[in-house]
């Protein structure tokens, strides 16, 4: 897909197609933190060895940052176990989401993701969309609050799944002190956005707000209860997985549950990297990489050089 310019990138997060049903829906304009005369650029990122196991203890040495096949110089690296966390939880309210149990599965595992949250600490938003973003639940630490708001989601009308992420992540940005998430609870039928998952992926990119999936519908239907491969690699399953999270078919309680322990894992042992970027303005994509062959690092793709056209 050819690259349509960084303006236009930055011009998404306002997403003038989306019209919240509010004003506590309208997203604020993220802060772009890497803009030219910015230092440093900082990366939160996932380690699993071979067995899906998250590793811990590692040191700025372990890792190696790639951009455009030139290794970056890592400045710190730091661990917090113990970092709050911001999470918007962002349910498919389409008229698709009627069929079958898309739905109700979905108020379970927004409910059983509220109940890993701290409440001292933590703190989450609930919002829906159809091809409108819609506020529920602003972010707040009340978050039986935030549940009760799952009993208010309805479905109605097409689906823009893709300028709904997008509007979401422009929210999750602002609590730019946090570790922070989209989690996503859909059939996957997107028919009615205006951008494109690469777009999406790479301004949620940008911000550093990882994507986290979870496709209930059945159009995501899972064989003999492992993850279809076609739904894998999907666009919306490479949209989160550029935004370093993760897709997961979550169409039964079993599934749902394995995705629910992955993500509650990454959400809270991550590596915080920062290092030097380029003097190249515009998206840069990067890759980090652990040195140790077995370990694979789960990061976001791109970061934004400077104010670029």
């Amino acid at each position: 897909m050819q690259f349509r310019g960084l303006t236009r990138l930055i011009a998404l997060v306002a997403l003038v197609g989306i019209c919240p049903a509010t004003a506590s829906a309208q997203a604020p304009e993220p802060t772009i933190t890497f803009r030219s005369g910015v230092d440093l650029v900082s990366v939160s990122a996932v380690v699993r060895d071979k067995k899906g196991r998250v590793v811990r203890a590692l040191t700025p040495k372990d890792f190696v940052v790639l951009e455009g096949g030139q290794t970056r110089k890592i400045v710190s690296l730091q661990a917090d176990e113990g970092a709050p966390a911001s999470v918007a939880f962002l349910v498919d309210g389409s008229g698709s989401m009627r069929l079958g149990a898309a739905l109700e599965l979905s108020r379970h595992i927004c409910g059983w993701l509220l109940s890993t949250l701290d409440k001292t600490k933590d703190d989450a938003a609930l919002m829906s969309f159809d091809t409108r973003l819609l506020t529920l639940r602003d972010f707040t630490g009340g978050l039986e609050h935030v549940r009760s708001g799952l009993n208010e989601l309805e479905t109605f009308g097409a689906t823009s799944i893709y300028d709904a992420i997008a509007g979401a992540s422009a929210v999750v940005a602002d609590r730019a002190r946090n570790r922070r998430a989209v989690i996503v609870l859909t059939d996957g039928a997107d028919n009615a956005s205006s951008y494109s998952p690469e777009e999406v992926a790479w301004i949620a990119s940008t911000i550093d707000v990882p994507v986290y999936v979870f496709a209930v519908g059945d159009t995501m239907t899972a064989e003999a209860g492992a993850a279809n491969p076609q739904a894998q690699t999907s666009p919306l399953a490479e949209l989160a997985r550029a935004t370093g999270g993760d897709f997961f078919v979550a169409n039964s309680p079993a599934l749902a549950v394995t995705g629910i322990s992955r993500l509650v894992d990454e959400l809270r042992h991550q590596y915080l990297i920062a290092f030097e970027p380029s003097s190249t303005n515009g998206l840069r994509r990067i890759e980090i990489r652990a040195r140790n062959a077995d370990l694979k690092v789960s990061s976001r793709r791109w970061y934004t050089g400077g104010l670029g056209d």
